[in-house]
């Protein structure tokens, strides 16, 4: 079997290849098109294919992450949206929760006031009403009013319309009939229901998700439309499956269904890698941060478990969207970032990157901006000749050029001082993201191995490390394609909802009965999606989710139901659990209070082969003279002073398990290259994963993964 995985960045769309019958793995870059993602990918796709002698009809799977729709949103330029709603209740996506970030301010921008993912004028009302509880139609749906919003809509030419109506996730038949009218008068727009993006209580939560979903949809279809149809004319006919928010893969037809699910496409790849990396090498507490071209995106992982963000806390851009989404910080900070002295004349670097195109001035194509990789090229930390194995010869004059007339003149600086400058901002701009996401949430990040991904997170990682007191640095085999290879250890994994609300003080028969009948529904939706993507049922796996909260209360917690059959015990087990959770989130709870059930929540996990990594043999070298490449004077900082260093530079691919290397040293590989400072040093683990650890916290001189998990991550 051969699969690709293909995550594309802001700066390079990564590739890496897996030949199971030949047991060879292959990685490679290429410059993302960002005027059309699908180029680049099937660009590097046939460039893979030939470095790994594989026909591309030969590919099984094209596992793909993709940007496209967090740009959308970045950029505001996604579709115009129609939508049809309750009368009286248009400007729920303007008056929103009344929640600003700046409480006291009058000024601040409110992105779904400023630039709403609805126009007012092309929000209608509709005369129809439902009631609380049970949903029962108070006042019958106008379908006259129907056909005359979809008449207006037309003449407004919008590109979707959503139909969006008060307590519709207790009863969907004003909405289905609504969007059966819109088909007949207008077969060719998109039309989208609340009931069917997100069945959930809360009106302006259910509003803005559907309104995010139609927002993207169009621009999102339109590429994976183009890229199926590039695979089929590139000869490519491996099945199509997108990475999504939750961490889990999709059918490329089931992501056009609900496209908003792929917001977090990108970084959730990297997070799966880095939990599995972490659980290879026995470390279970893991801070991923994978720096790319563009961006550093930044996530926790505890006990080997990604953390999902709570549905209420989900957002884009500011814009509630309640879908399933792994927790991911991604901030402006890349090897692309742009460093310049402000009107005020500080020094500062990103969130503004060059990208891929001009890119940082060392690529030679017109850039005159200094960036992150200037800096680390003028810092001897990148060789010019080594990047990306040579595909992009860098010119180190042009980086000392720019970091001089930019930064260094302006702050009457060394260029080599401007440029550890450079440096140390974008890591503290990197610390203070891992602190609030880590020291914030109650978590120490110096009880965590901080993992290096992305092509410039190894040269970052060990300085990243000193400043957060992180004990311990991993550097994974393919460390510059790490979201793609989480693509490759990834499952399908679809979510099934639906809105149940009752009182669990009570627990009756019927209720039991009821709640069973209401899971078995959904997964009965989830296996037939499943098994349309062509898993069998004994590959499909399960997890129920109940979220409840206690009578009164605003806002609800997840809770896991039991495996088995549902009893009144399983239900008296929901509530006992949902005490605990609330005490762990809350630091209380209250027994003697009534709690109410939300929502249900179905996970249907279809199981695919994974990613498997070779032993390597073992070799328990010193600085082995077999992987030694040459020497370079590299910059460091060393007692608060900049020295030249002669530094050795070692061939990643010739070191073997339990090899040890010292700093000070550079590890250079095709996809990055991982920096050791003095008084640092380096064990490879049997999968070849760097484990760097300073040497005031190694008792001993560590030759092996266990060694190395004991004296410094324990």
């Amino acid at each position: 079997m051969v699969r690709v995985g293909v995550d594309v960045g802001g700066t390079f769309t990564d590739l890496v290849l897996v030949d199971e019958s030949a047991n060879k793995i292959n990685v490679h870059k290429v410059p993302s098109t960002t005027h059309n993602q699908s180029v680049g990918v099937i660009r590097g796709i046939k460039e893979l294919c030939s470095l790994s002698d594989v026909n591309v009809e030969d590919i099984d799977y094209i596992l793909h992450g993709t940007t496209v729709a967090t740009n959308i949103t970045i950029e505001g330029n996604g579709a115009k949206v129609g939508m049809l709603t309750t009368r009286n209740y248009r400007d729920i996506l303007h008056i929103a929760r009344h929640k600003k970030k700046e409480n006291f301010s009058i000024q601040q921008s409110l992105p779904w006031q400023d630039n709403p993912l609805v126009k007012r004028r092309h929000r209608l009302p509709i005369t129809e009403k439902l009631q609380a509880p049970d949903g029962q139609v108070r006042t019958p749906m106008k379908e006259e009013e129907v056909r005359d919003a979809v008449k207006r809509l037309k003449a407004e030419n919008v590109d979707v319309i959503i139909v969006g109506f008060l307590f519709s996730f207790l009863n969907d038949a004003h909405e289905k009939r609504a969007k059966e009218i819109v088909k007949e008068m207008w077969p060719e727009v998109t039309c989208f229901t609340s009931s069917e993006v997100a069945p959930r209580i809360r009106e302006y939560e259910r509003f803005s998700t559907t309104a995010m979903n139609a927002f993207v949809a169009p621009k999102v279809n339109q590429y994976i439309d183009n890229l199926v149809v590039s695979l089929e004319d590139a000869n490519v006919k491996g099945n199509l499956q997108i990475m999504q928010s939750s961490g889990g893969m999709a059918s490329s037809q089931k992501a056009t269904v609900t496209p908003m699910n792929l917001l977090k496409s990108g970084p959730a790849g990297g997070v799966l890698a880095a939990s599995w990396w972490g659980e290879l090498d026995g470390i279970e507490n893991v801070i991923s941060v994978d720096i790319g071209g563009t961006s550093a995106d930044i996530s926790i992982i505890p006990d080997k478990t990604p953390r999902v963000v709570n549905p209420r806390d989900a957002e884009i851009n500011n814009y509630p969207v309640v879908t399933p989404m792994l927790e991911v910080d991604t901030i402006g900070a890349g090897g692309g970032s742009i460093a310049y002295v402000d009107a005020g004349g500080a020094f500062r670097v990103g969130p503004k990157s060059a990208g891929s195109t001009p890119g940082p001035a060392c690529y030679g194509q017109g850039g005159e901006d200094p960036c992150v990789t200037d800096a680390n090229v003028v810092l001897g930390r990148l060789d010019p000749e080594q990047f990306l194995g040579g595909d992009i010869p860098l010119q180190p004059e042009k980086s000392t050029e720019a970091i001089k007339n930019n930064i260094a003149d302006e702050l009457n600086m060394t260029v080599e001082e401007a440029a550890l400058g450079i440096l140390k901002i974008i890591n503290n701009n990197m610390a203070l993201s891992i602190r609030e996401n880590s020291v914030r949430k109650g978590i120490d990040p110096r009880d965590f191995a901080l993992l290096a991904a992305g092509g410039a997170g190894p040269l970052h990682s060990i300085d990243l490390a000193e400043t957060i007191g992180s004990k311990a640095v991993m550097v994974p085999s393919y460390p510059g394609i790490t979201a793609s290879a989480g693509l490759l250890i990834s499952d399908l994994k679809y979510h099934f909802n639906a809105s149940y609300i009752k009182r669990l003080d009570t627990i009756s028969d019927e209720l039991v009965h009821n709640l069973a009948q209401q899971l078995q529904e959904l997964e009965e939706q989830a296996e037939n999606q499943l098994m349309q993507d062509g898993i069998s049922q004994g590959n499909i796996a399960y997890e129920r989710i109940s979220e409840c909260r206690y009578m009164g209360q605003g806002f609800e917690l997840r809770v896991p139901i039991p495996e088995g059959p549902l009893t009144k015990q399983s239900v008296e087990t929901i509530v006992a659990s949902f005490h605990q959770v609330h005490e762990q989130e809350y630091g209380h709870h209250f027994p003697e209070n009534n709690v109410e059930l939300i929502s249900l929540d179905i996970v249907a996990t279809g199981k695919t082969p994974s990613f498997q990594l070779p032993e390597l043999e073992t070799g328990k070298r010193v600085n082995p003279k077999e992987a030694f490449m040459y020497e370079r004077k590299t910059f460091f900082e060393v007692d608060g002073e900049i020295k030249s260093l002669s530094t050795p530079r070692y061939q990643r691919e010739r070191l073997l398990a339990n090899d040890r290397i010292t700093g000070p040293a550079s590890i250079i590989q095709r996809d990055s290259t991982t920096i050791v400072p003095p008084n640092w040093h380096v064990v490879v683990s049997p999968h070849g994963t760097l484990l760097a650890a300073s040497n005031n916290n190694a008792t001993r001189t560590s030759h092996t993964t266990e060694d190395y998990v004991s004296e410094v991550v324990e």
